[in-house]
């Protein structure tokens, strides 16, 4: 695998695709930024912040336990979300203390109006999960 494939890997798991816009919400300190230059790399662009206006094809989120709502947060994700966009929902993994169950993330996600796929490893510390709207959980 070339290394601009296997940089890019994870961002194209998750579903990410060229010229797309992806809001960043959640943002601090202890994101893993090599997941956050993966994104940008495939995509072919930066991240819009959160307040950025415009649609969006997509939206990373950073969540802790401890953040606040994850359903609130899911939610107010949607808000600049296109039609057949998505949410990539990040936590840390298991063993670390902001950890968010996997059962919290499903129950947030349905209550929100979107299915959450399958989680994946993102990067050392943190566990990304794909959120679909409509329930179809490959949707693209």
């Amino acid at each position: 695998m070339a290394i601009g494939a296997q940089k890019s890997a994870l961002a194209e798991k998750l579903g990410f695709e060229k010229d797309q816009v992806v809001q960043e919400l959640g943002w601090d300190d202890d994101v893993d930024d090599a997941v956050r230059e993966q994104i940008e790399e495939l995509i072919g662009s930066g991240l819009e912040d959160e307040d950025y206006d415009g649609v969006v094809d997509a939206v990373l989120l950073w969540w802790r336990d401890g953040d606040g709502d994850l359903i609130d947060d899911c939610v107010d994700a949607l808000t600049n979300l296109a039609d057949k966009g998505f949410v990539v929902l990040l936590v840390p993994g298991a063993g670390h203390p902001d950890h968010v169950d996997a059962s919290d993330i499903a129950e947030a996600a349905q209550t929100a109006g979107l299915n959450a796929g399958t989680s994946t490893r993102a990067g050392s510390e943190w566990i990304a999960t794909k959120l679909v709207q409509g329930g179809v959980a490959k949707q693209r």
